[in-house]
């Protein structure tokens, strides 16, 4: 039985797919499919899909219903059936190892775990100099000024579980940005969330698809609402939830 859902937004990732997904052959122990969300026929990342052969691994490549990161994962989520459902770069070869760590504390209960930089055993090496001071800027604040209990609230790479996903609904319309919405309002609500220390390296191969100067805005609402939910006292019910 799939236990876990791996969703990998891709745009012509030919270069790293490979490594990546060896690398859940290499470390992955949790049953689980990898959701391969692409935009076109052409993208490069299923032209190298053929040419391997990745068995056990159950692959299952997905057309999005747009375009962008954004669609990509909301394409991967509506086709997500397993209980815990994880989002991660088609570059990260060297995280699959904390894969199962994330899985075991979504079964303690966690409705969110963030792969978090900015704890013992975690870094983020080769970031340039503004993204990288804005992310840690923001994660400083978030975690001693709102109280968000995770120390990397920016990062895309997450696991989220199923009733997360099918309750909370998404207002975000760009990139990333719903990651932290998503744990922004689980944390109003009282949800747990956990973190387990991940690596991060710049990109070797490819193009980031990161926008942090026009994704900013955005990523801003969501620190705000951070900030209101512990010095204004916005509490669960004004979470809007999706209908049962």
């Amino acid at each position: 039985m799939t236990e876990l859902d791996i969703i990998i937004p891709v745009y012509n990732e030919g270069d790293n797919i490979i490594p990546t997904l060896e690398s859940f052959r290499r470390h992955l122990r949790t049953p689980a499919r990898i959701l391969i969300c692409y935009d076109f026929e052409e993208d490069t990342t299923l032209a190298a899909l053929r040419q391997h052969d990745l068995s056990p691994l159950t692959i299952v490549p997905v057309r999005n219903l747009g375009r962008g990161a954004q669609a990509a994962v909301l394409t991967g989520f509506g086709q997500a059936t397993a209980p815990a459902i994880v989002v991660i770069p088609a570059d990260d070869d060297y995280n699959a190892p904390i894969l199962d760590q994330m899985v075991a504390k979504f079964e303690q209960g966690c409705e969110i775990v963030t792969a978090s930089r900015f704890i013992p055993g975690g870094c983020m090496e080769g970031c340039p100099w503004l993204k990288g001071t804005l992310v840690r800027l923001a994660a400083f604040l978030l975690y001693h000024l709102a109280g968000l209990p995770t120390h990397d609230p920016t990062s895309g790479f997450r696991l989220f579980s199923r009733r997360l996903i099918q309750s909370i609904p998404i207002e975000s319309t760009m990139g990333f940005v719903y990651s932290i919405e998503l744990l922004v309002k689980a944390h109003r609500l009282g949800w747990k969330i956990g973190e387990v220390p991940a690596q991060w390296h710049e990109r070797q191969r490819g193009q980031s698809r990161f926008r942090v100067m026009a994704w900013l805005p955005a990523y801003l609402r969501w620190f705000f609402y951070a900030l209101a939910t512990r010095f204004l006292g916005r509490g669960p019910e004004t979470v809007h939830l999706k209908p049962a």
